[in-house]
């Protein structure tokens, strides 16, 4: 079993910044990758960035060159940093533990309960 928190949703104006947590704890050696998912109301939910053990990454392209993906081994923890928000950004933001393979994700039905991040105009 894998467990995820995340944090650090909240209020934010266009333009501002934003830094979620993804705290993974349990059998984490079965996890290669972890990823993090939005769904905005009435939205379908969408893969936003994936991290592998490897190092490798995956970003949607409409957060590239905005957010960054990353991770503290030491804290089993695995960050969203999302700067130059947009209200478009606007959605309730997911952890996910999967694989990322050949730059396709695979999520495993390991979820967080979500964060609510909110941009303003």
């Amino acid at each position: 079993q894998v467990q995820l928190v995340e944090s650090g949703g909240g209020l934010v104006q266009a333009g501002g910044s934003l830094r979620l947590a993804c705290a993974v704890s349990g059998s984490t050696v079965s996890i290669d990758a972890i990823g993090w998912y939005r769904q905005a109301p009435g939205k379908e939910r969408e893969l936003v960035a994936a991290l592998s053990n490897g190092g490798s990454t995956k970003y949607v392209d409409s957060v590239k060159g905005r957010f960054t993906i990353s991770r503290d081994n030491a804290k089993n923890t695995v960050y969203l940093q999302m700067n130059s928000l947009k209200p478009e950004d606007t959605a309730v933001y997911s952890c996910n533990a999967g694989v990322l393979y050949s730059r396709s994700y695979f999520p495993y039905n390991y979820w967080g309960q979500g964060t609510q991040v909110t941009v303003s105009s």
